[in-house]
């Protein structure tokens, strides 16, 4: 599709994902010729899923990347004008707000909601690459499922981490725990539970650093620490390897205008996607650091559409 270098929209959309699409399916339907611009990632994370089983309407499954094309079609079906292209910078000073893609053209918008994710923390092995989606994952409740009566590890020592290991031990056989400290960093109660439940195992003050296996993660290669200098390089038999050192919410773009928590994430209006700027909302990843799911990613996306067209309607 052809347009001007400068443009007035009504409701721009920031990002894909289930956010992004579901708030265009619903900006659609109410008449709001929402654009949207998918990012450096079109279909967010899981497009790098190989197969997402708990998305309700698919009890056979369905591979991430057919979902997020999906979701895409349905938009598009409705009216959504789906571009390729990246926000590079944006002016929240005033409405109608400014945004730039590719560092090049201007569009003025009315609305903006911003579905931009969440990025997954990982150590920065080689391995976990050539492992995406062959037993390297960073999300326990997406992926757990496929790991039943089998052996995993999860590296981290914070709550995230505990939770993820409980939540594994009760699919896994067994569970270790990759801590690089002497300790754990997680609540008291966290790591009572984790300490109890019998089928973790806490590995202390080792590193994980590299992966191995034919056709998918067979083992991992830790640095075991005896004691400076002293260190023991061993492995571990394991059929997946879960990250659980934290997630970077993909906000920086808009700190400046928004009010972000202490780790990064948007802040919403409590229950809803509204930000503290009239007409922008949050959904997503990017303004949720406790679910990161898909099914609730897409319930705020649809939040968001449909605040969006309240507010529309308020300023008429």
């Amino acid at each position: 599709m052809s347009y001007s270098t400068n443009e007035k929209v009504r409701c721009l959309i920031i990002g894909s994902g289930p956010a992004g699409y579901t708030a265009a399916i619903y900006a659609s339907r109410a008449n709001l010729s929402p654009v949207l611009y998918e990012g450096i990632q079109p279909g967010g994370q899981l497009t790098i899923t190989t197969e997402v089983e708990n998305f309700p309407g698919h009890p056979g499954g369905i591979s991430g990347p057919e979902l997020m094309n999906d979701f895409k079609k349905q938009a598009t079906r409705f009216g959504a004008d789906i571009r390729m292209g990246t926000v590079t910078s944006v002016d929240f000073d005033k409405n109608p707000y400014i945004i730039t893609i590719d560092g090049e053209k201007e569009i003025e918008a009315d609305t903006v909601i911003i579905a931009t994710g969440a990025t997954a923390n990982y150590l920065g092995l080689p391995d976990e690459q050539k492992y995406a989606g062959m037993g390297v994952s960073a999300c326990a409740t997406c992926d757990g499922f496929f790991y039943r009566k089998k052996t995993v590890a999860v590296v981290g020592g914070g709550d995230t981490a505990c939770e993820e290991a409980l939540y594994l031990s009760s699919l896994a056989s067994l569970v270790y725990l990759i801590v690089r400290k002497p300790c754990l960093r997680a609540s008291k109660v966290m790591q009572k539970r984790v300490k109890e439940t019998p089928n973790i195992k806490l590995l202390f003050e080792h590193n994980a650093v590299g992966l191995f296996g034919e056709q998918g993660v067979e083992g991992a290669w830790l640095i075991k620490r005896k004691g400076e200098p002293d260190e023991e390089k061993v492995s571990i038999a394991i059929d997946g390897f879960f990250l659980a050192i934290g997630h970077t919410p993909n906000a920086e773009l808009f700190a400046k205008w928004l009010s972000t928590d202490a780790k990064g994430y948007i802040k919403t209006h409590p229950g809803t996607p509204r930000t503290d700027k009239p007409g922008i909302f949050a959904a997503g990843d990017v303004a949720d650091p406790h679910y990161r799911q898909a099914v609730t990613a897409a319930g705020s996306g649809c939040m968001a559409a449909i605040e969006a067209e309240r507010y529309l309607l308020d300023i008429k």
